[in-house]
């Protein structure tokens, strides 16, 4: 997969932090070489955060993110502040902007301490030194890295990215999404509904991914609906090495698939390849313990409009009475919304996190875990609701 195609979630994440008329924005701009972020006169300009993908050499493939001024003391600023802390959740750098003129001061301190209680890298940068005379002396001092620059200059911005660059480590993925349990020339069913709820034209990241690996890997990939997967396998030659479904029609699919044939869903894939599959399954196993009024939180990691149908706020909550007989609460969040506090859910039921980059999954794993909540996700949910987990794990045991 070439650098221009690396997925948001594969991505090295910087974040620019700093207070509001540090010149963020203006050095964002300098260092993705475009006008990425608003830049204005006007103090708070950005509001929210702002992301940008982009090659960012050494390190290649990046999404560099602009976020709002944190010394806002509005009632609008505070909620700007906390968009801005849900982004340390997912950056490997911090890059903290100060005003040259001004220097660091209990914002900047307070942003430090924050990077440090999340073991954020950081990189402090001085901005406008175009207007200094002379560093000022406390800057002299700084025992973190730092580096003096102007945005409005572009003085000193590639000295900025290779500093970048030797402070974070590059993503490396040595791992497989699907490749490491077949043989290169191996048959690959994908089943792949289309819903109201698919993107127009185009499939959901998964799918792609899946795709993408399976044909650099040498395997021969065959995509059908579920409406179409009964003579898509009677066609076929040879029994397929394995078939992945979409986990909203597992129970069909597996019904039309012989045992003879392995059998496992996207979301399964993608718990596995971010390490996270044996926190999933021991997850669902509270699924059966839920009682009526028992909360239970569903979390997607992107954001879509809602539609009838749709997997997340209706299918799951109705498979789940279902299962139980009970009449738990549910509670949505998506995106980059995920509460701080957990303790009032019985169980968390989480989509594939394709969306999301490991360390953001890994952080609200970790969340849910030191509060003592059970986590599983979509596919793995499904799975044992439909009492189809154990054959949906039995191509990773057989390797």
């Amino acid at each position: 997969m070439g650098l221009n195609e690396t997925p948001l979630g594969e991505r090295i994440h910087i974040g620019f932090f700093g207070r509001v008329n540090a010149g963020k924005s203006s050095l964002v701009n300098a260092v993705t070489g475009q006008q990425m972020a608003l830049v204005s006169e006007k103090r708070g300009t950005t509001t929210d955060p702002v992301k940008k993908a982009m090659e960012l050499l050494p390190l290649g493939p990046v999404v560099i993110i602009d976020t709002a001024g944190l010394d806002d003391s509005s009632s609008l600023g505070q909620l700007r502040m906390e968009k801005t802390k849900e982004i340390l959740r997912q950056i490997h750098l911090a890059v903290l902007v100060v005003d040259a003129l001004v220097g660091k001061t209990d914002t900047e301190e307070d942003l430090i301490r924050l990077f440090q209680e999340n073991k954020t890298p950081y990189l402090l940068v001085y901005n406008k030194s175009d207007l200094l005379e002379e560093r000022c002396p406390a800057a002299q001092q700084e025992s973190e890295p730092c580096l003096y620059v102007s945005a409005k200059k572009g003085e000193h911005i590639e000295e900025l990215k290779e500093k970048i660059g030797q402070l974070v480590k590059p993503v490396q993925k040595e791992k497989q999404l699907v490749t490491d349990l077949l043989l290169p020339g191996d048959q690959v069913v994908l089943v792949v509904p289309i819903d109201k709820a698919a993107p127009k034209g185009r499939l959901i990241l998964p799918q792609q991914q899946t795709i993408r690996e399976l044909l650099d890997y040498g395997c021969r990939v065959v995509v059908c609906r579920d409406a179409e997967l009964k003579e898509t396998l009677e066609g076929l030659r040879e029994e397929p090495a394995l078939v992945i479904t979409d986990s909203q029609v597992f129970e069909e699919v597996s019904r039309l698939v012989p045992e003879s044939i392995p059998l496992t869903s996207f979301s399964i894939l993608f718990a596995r390849y971010k390490g996270n599959l044996e926190k999933m399954v021991k997850g669902a196993e509270i699924l059966a313990e839920l009682k009526t009024g028992d909360r239970v939180l569903i979390s997607e990691g992107c954001t879509h409009h809602r539609q009838c149908g749709d997997i997340g706020s209706q299918k799951l909550p109705a498979w789940i009475r279902k299962f139980t007989g009970q009449e738990p609460e549910f509670s949505f969040t998506s995106g980059g919304e995920f509460p701080a506090e957990l303790t009032s859910y019985k169980l968390i039921i989480h989509c594939g996190g394709c969306m999301l980059n490991e360390k953001e999954m890994q952080y609200r794993l970790k969340a849910a875990g030191q509060q003592g909540i059970s986590m599983t996700n979509y596919g793995t949910a499904i799975a044992r609701m439909k009492g189809i987990l154990e054959r949906s794990l039995q191509v990773f045991k057989e390797k």
